[in-house]
């Protein structure tokens, strides 16, 4: 580590103003991965692999199986800003939930552990997140409710029309491609919780917004950062204050609020 940031150092010395930003950015949250992976390694000696609060309490999620801010998601702050509607969610009884983007199925597995009436398909392009999305859900003992695809294209969603559905999406942008009710009118009547990746692309919120407003009930759900733990452990307060910031952070390089769409159809 020191040689790593004497080389930076050395560096920023031959740099123009804008170099030295993005080096010292960069080197912020190279060192910030570091702390919290040591974090992590401290957390599981006090902790078993199981979320801790929130609507996915219980869940189980050995380190093997995350695909990042595993701190976060055991300790249950992960996404905290859009956990109400997670629980609001699981008690509205849908038929089927449609993951899209699911990763290694925080909310695939989470979701199908509390709703036990409920069809689980879990779609994801990566090999590798489909693959711990299969082991998290026998690890969860959801695994015959729990159905893993890869590619999710916009006429599958006329398979699913008239029925119950949540759709959750997180596919890093391509959301805007994705869900369009012109190209998909069964959309019309499905429920939508969705990232909105505008670090990638800052209209695809008033985008998604503009088409969906006529059909569903439409709540923004942003997030500031905060995060507050219910059910943090004597060790976890004891920690400095940088560490347990770090235990709580989510790297994530700009702005993504939610979108929360209930379709008025079945309101």
């Amino acid at each position: 580590m020191m040689l790593t940031c004497q080389n930076l150092l050395d560096q920023l010395q031959s740099s123009s103003d804008d170099d030295e930003e993005r080096q010292l950015s960069r080197a912020l949250w190279t060192l910030s991965a570091w702390r919290s992976s040591l974090i992590q390694d401290a957390l599981l000696q006090h902790w078993p692999p199981v979320v801790m609060q929130g609507p996915l309490k219980g869940l189980m999620i050995p380190p093997q199986f995350s695909l990042g801010s595993y701190n976060a998601k055991l300790l249950g702050c992960y996404e905290q800003p859009l956990l109400p509607f997670i629980e609001q969610a699981i008690l509205a009884n849908y038929g089927i939930l449609l993951n899209i983007g699911c990763a290694e199925g925080y909310y695939a597995v989470g979701m199908a552990r509390r709703m036990p009436d409920t069809r689980v398909l879990a779609f994801d392009i990566d090999s590798k997140a489909r693959e711990m999305c299969a082991a998290m859900a026998e690890a969860n003992n959801v695994s015959e409710r729990v159905q893993i695809g890869s590619l999710f294209k916009p006429e599958q969603f006329a398979s699913y029309q008239g029925q119950r559905v949540l759709v959750i999406c997180d596919i890093e942008g391509a959301e805007v491609d994705l869900l369009n009710p012109e190209s998909a009118p069964a959309l019309i009547g499905m429920d939508v919780i969705v990232e909105s990746h505008e670090c990638y692309n800052p209209d695809i919120t008033l985008i998604l917004v503009d088409r969906f407003k006529a059909t569903h009930d439409i709540a923004l759900v942003q997030d500031d950062g905060q995060r507050q733990l219910h059910a943090a452990s004597e060790w976890f307060g004891n920690l400095a204050h940088i560490d347990q910031l770090l235990a709580v952070w989510e790297p994530i390089g700009g702005p993504t609020p939610w979108l929360v769409m209930k379709a008025r159809q079945f309101s």
